[in-house]
């Protein structure tokens, strides 16, 4: 059978990258993306789907016959503490529909994204293992915790093939931040190419998991390629990058930018920060299906500033004509 792939979130950091990669693996005509609201200047298939509507995700199924879901819709977790509840809704609302559409459809894999949101205070912070306490402390962490186990149950209750990554906080050029704690990782190079003062919203030393989206997107892309026979944890792996604290960044950013300043303002996320890890064990996942980051903080920083230049030199460019 042939592979046909529904994106879900497909506008979001994480997903529009995604979503390229696939194509790139799959063809065009066999990737769906969709999300809320039409990606601009897309040329694959686009189908709007509002995620906590589950008729919508079956009509999409059905049409495309589709094999795979990856689920990535979710508020996460500096915007979710905005509106707890209505996070909780949402995110568990729209996972248990993909989980039952996928389950009543025979879908053959479904991905689902968790976080390092899901440790709190009984996780050791050093070297979090894969199978540590979870005890999140934010509303978007009790989600994912709570659907890690949900994917679980699918798999044993329905043999439902659920795979799951905890990611670390997310560092990209190819969108701007999405609400995240960590996403202040993303937002201080911009502000770096744009010569711009930054204020961080962390404290200069708080340290914290990151990975390189292009890493990211590889662990996905590798988790779902594994054998089933392979995928020993059905809640979520851990996988990790490389860890650095906002000072450190900003050390590696003024080797390019030397006059490159700095403003320290912690504010609520610095609490959510405190709970979370600052370094995680991803031996399980390295065991397992083979994973290894190839990014550091020097090759992240690299990318990001000569990525970013070309970005706004492109967007200068344009806005002139």
């Amino acid at each position: 059978m042939e592979t046909v792939v529904l994106v879900i979130g497909a506008n979001g950091q994480l997903g529009s990258v995604l979503t390229e990669s696939l194509i790139q693996k799959f063809g065009k005509n066999n990737v769906i993306a969709s999300d809320l609201n039409p990606r601009k200047e897309y040329e694959g298939i686009f189908e709007v789907i509002d995620a906590t509507n589950i008729d919508r995700i079956q009509e999409v199924v059905t049409q495309y016959k589709v094999t795979q879901i990856y689920h990535l819709a979710a508020i996460l977790s500096a915007k979710g503490e905005e509106t707890p509840l209505r996070t909780w809704d949402i995110n568990m609302q729209t996972l248990f529909n993909v989980l039952e559409v996928s389950r009543k459809n025979t879908i053959e894999k479904v991905f689902y994204p968790s976080s390092i949101a899901v440790f709190g205070e009984g996780a050791p912070l050093d070297k979090t293992p894969n199978n540590a306490y979870l005890d999140p402390a934010t509303v978007y962490g009790i989600s994912k915790a709570s659907g890690e186990n949900w994917a679980q149950y699918y798999f044993m209750r329905y043999g439902l093939d659920v795979r799951s990554i905890r990611y670390p906080g997310v560092i990209g050029y190819q969108s701007l931040p999405g609400g995240g704690t960590t996403d202040y990782a993303v937002d201080i190079y911009h502000k770096a190419v744009l010569e711009e003062k930054f204020n961080c919203f962390l404290k200069e030393d708080a340290m914290l998991p990151m990975i390189f989206m292009e890493d990211a997107i590889r662990a996905t892309i590798e988790l779902m390629d594994a054998p089933k026979e392979d995928i020993k944890v059905r809640t979520s792996y851990n996988i990790a990058g490389i860890s650095f604290s906002p000072a450190e960044v900003v050390a590696e950013i003024r080797t390019l930018y030397p006059e490159f300043e700095v403003i320290y303002t912690p504010d609520f996320r610095q609490e959510i920060a405190s709970r979370w890890p600052n370094s995680i064990d991803d031996s399980t996942a390295c065991k397992d299906w083979g994973w290894k980051p190839e990014f550091d903080l020097k090759s992240i920083t690299t990318t990001m500033i000569q990525k970013l230049k070309e970005k706004y030199r492109t967007t200068s460019k344009t806005s002139i004509l």
